[in-house]
């Protein structure tokens, strides 16, 4: 993994993906926050006077991007030779 860093202040990350996470736990933490992501949107369409579950939402969702999106970099690396190997 890289150390991909988003949502910064004053240079200073707020969430980073670290290097050396086994990829198997940073999926099954992309899973998790998805499902809370997925919760808070579901309160979100339902409470009409706030938007607070829908922001808790996208947060959330780009937090999982970022993981996902790091996974996907390491497994379509040139030396992962598994790389090209189909999901069974």
């Amino acid at each position: 993994m890289s150390n991909n860093q988003f949502h910064t202040h004053a240079n200073e990350p707020l969430f980073r993906i670290n290097a050396g996470v086994p990829v198997i736990e940073a999926l099954s933490h992309a899973s998790d926050l998805l499902h809370v992501a997925k919760l808070l949107a579901s309160d979100a369409a339902m409470v009409r006077d706030t938007d607070r579950h829908a922001w808790a939402s996208h947060y959330l969702q780009d937090m999982s991007k970022a993981i996902i999106d790091d996974v996907v970099k390491v497994l379509d690396a040139p030396c992962n030779n598994q790389a090209t190997n189909a999901i069974t």
